[in-house]
């Protein structure tokens, strides 16, 4: 808010996204998209947050971003700090293009530094199996009987979801475990 209050920018709203930025899929940036308007500005703390997308995902979003005149401000790019304020034309082009290549460079790199953790996390993981010492995480057992009580009570899988704050998977596997110790008894 800092940033915006000192360049006398309005705030139209937050919006808080629990999708990795490396799904296209988040309900919340494209309603945020859906709620803006041309010349709004989207402003993020860090690019990666916005975007650790594949190329193609990140050049649809950016044909987006791009199709509805949304200027991308990121606080660790201050290149982009001149989209956030009105200049002459000349200006407000050079500074776009310059923020547009960056925004890529930067969308890519952080595609990559993804990649990279993913890669290094299942290298260890690899190791430790080998080496007997991974067990993976440890099943959260009061969780899954909570999930088959309410399965029993007849609660829908969303119910159940929305309740205790777990994935769909979750309760499938909850639910195929119930019906795999009924079909053995």
């Amino acid at each position: 808010m800092g940033f915006a209050a000192e360049r006398g920018l309005r705030i139209a709203g937050f919006y808080v996204e629990n999708v990795s930025g490396a799904s296209l899929a988040r309900p919340e940036l494209f309603r945020l998209l859906a709620d803006s308007r041309p010349g709004d500005v989207l402003l993020v703390e860090q690019v990666d947050r916005l975007s650790r997308l594949s190329d193609a995902d990140w050049k649809r979003l950016r044909s987006e971003l791009d199709g509805r005149q949304i200027r991308v401000v990121a606080l660790d790019l201050p290149t982009s700090w001149m989209m956030a304020t009105q200049s002459d034309e000349f200006t407000a082009r050079m500074f776009g293009a310059v923020n547009a290549m960056m925004l890529d460079v930067l969308a890519a790199v952080a595609r990559k530094d993804y990649e990279d953790r993913r890669r290094r996390v299942a290298q260890g993981q690899a190791k430790a199996k080998a080496e007997g010492r991974y067990r993976g995480r440890p099943e959260d057992t009061a969780k899954n009987a909570r999930i088959a009580r309410m399965l029993n009570a007849a609660l829908s899988w969303s119910q159940i979801q929305d309740t205790l704050h777990c994935s769909r998977g979750t309760v499938a596997k909850v639910a195929l475990r119930m019906r795999q110790q009924e079909a053995a008894a």
